[in-house]
């Protein structure tokens, strides 16, 4: 199984930034798996919104955060971050971390089965 906790959301006005942590580990947890962010609005389906390799050398970010949100990692200690600039209102949502083999999989297979997701955390845009 491989363990997710997320970190950092909180609520901020439009225009803030934000910067979230997930921590992975477990035994089913690869390393060199690429990680990535989604997150879950209310009365809205889990979207994909950025993922990067193990190298760093890949990423992805869907369209609507392309430009404001940087995807990073630490590969010592299995951490993914989100950093989130320029918040709006539309971003506000549930946060989550995962892994997959590769970024073309989180990015471009909505349906993918993940082995388990973590709590999340809450990112509240508002004014």
């Amino acid at each position: 199984q491989v363990f997710l906790v997320e970190s950092g959301g909180g609520s901020v006005q439009p225009g803030g930034s934000l910067r979230l942590s997930c921590t992975a580990s477990g035994r089913a947890f690869s390393p060199y798996a690429a990680m990535g962010w989604f997150r879950q609005a209310p009365g809205k389906e889990r979207e994909f919104v950025a993922a990067i390799s193990w190298r760093g050398n890949n990423v992805a970010y869907s369209d609507p955060v392309k430009g404001r949100f940087t995807v990073s990692r630490d590969n010592a200690t299995n951490t993914l971050y989100l950093q989130m600039n320029s918040l709006q209102l539309e971003d506000t949502a549930v946060y989550y971390c995962n892994t997959a083999a590769s970024v073309a999989t989180m990015a471009y297979r909505p349906n993918y089965e993940y082995r388990s997701w973590g709590q999340g955390t809450q990112v509240t845009v508002s004014s």
